[in-house]
């Protein structure tokens, strides 16, 4: 019952915050370490299959929502070498130092920290916008630091939706361009996410989870969530309110850090609490 619980969870979180400005890498790192018990028990927070279905599932929610602008994409040759274009860097980050960004960042206090610099980003984003007419083509120039900017959110708590539709205001893109453009990049970013996740699989490092039930159920809740929260945030990018989410990463970002170092050291008071997935268990149990 308890992998249920955590599937849902999951999906709830990687369908919202993969399309909203605040990170799913860092909340599937932060939920992970608050939902994972410490008895060394491997639950669907740790699970590759999980991962790679978890993204699978936003991936159709993007498939979805941008439906009719695919097959156009494929016959615009230009676009279509923009998107491959703003890619190349994100695909270098992953092929050449996945390793190492997973090994120094992947800590819920270095997320918390990255969590604010995506703050950042959506004000300064923002500020700049307002200092652009709005009415700049997208090019090579802009597609290819928008690509920077997406390479730039492999680190947990960057997000890559707002740091990319940020470079996009930055660089003259109507709203409405800057949103369509960072999520028509998304489509080869999550998908080569997947197939390096997949590797695991073929090397033997990751075995093939038995029990696929949490895995369909963390899926489909991440496809749903993720149309709504997709179709959400384009409105709110048209209304020009992006920027509204910077509060919230500064929030989680200080919480976070917070309660890292509140748990680093045990002596503290505050440190004398339950842990969550413990609470979890015993309310399922």
């Amino acid at each position: 019952m308890t992998q249920y619980i955590h599937a849902a969870i999951l999906g709830i979180v990687q369908g919202i915050a993969e399309f909203l400005p605040i990170s799913s890498s860092a909340h599937l790192l932060i939920f992970g370490a608050l939902l994972n018990p410490s008895d060394g028990t491997e639950m669907p927070t740790e699970s590759t299959t999980m991962m790679i279905a978890l993204h699978f599932g936003t991936l159709l929610s993007i498939l979805v929502v941008y439906r009719r602008d695919l097959l156009p994409v494929i016959r615009n040759v230009r676009l279509l070498s923009l998107i491959v274009l703003a890619t190349i860097p994100v695909g270098l980050v992953g092929l050449l130092f996945r390793d190492q960004v997973e090994t120094v960042f992947n800590t819920p206090l270095l997320a918390g920290e990255a969590l604010i610099v995506t703050a950042v980003f959506l004000l300064v984003g923002r500020h700049l916008q307002h200092r652009q007419d709005q009415s700049s083509k997208l090019g090579a120039v802009s597609a290819g630091l928008i690509g920077v900017f997406q390479a730039i959110a492999v680190i947990p708590g960057i997000s890559r939706s707002g740091s990319t539709i940020a470079a996009g205001l930055s660089c003259g893109l109507s709203r409405e361009e800057a949103a369509r453009f960072s999520f028509l990049i998304a489509i080869p970013a999550i998908a080569g996410v997947s197939v390096v996740q997949a590797k695991a699989f073929v090397t033997g490092d990751a075995p093939v989870d038995t029990n696929l039930w949490p895995v369909v159920l963390g899926t489909a809740i991440a496809f749903v969530v993720g149309v709504a929260a997709l179709s959400w945030l384009l409105r709110i990018v048209t209304s020009d309110r992006l920027h509204w989410f910077a509060g919230y990463c500064l929030l989680a970002g200080v919480a976070t850090i917070a309660w890292q170092l509140i748990a680093a050291n045990p002596e503290s008071p505050e440190h004398r609490y339950v842990e969550p997935a413990a609470a979890i268990q015993q309310f399922t149990d």
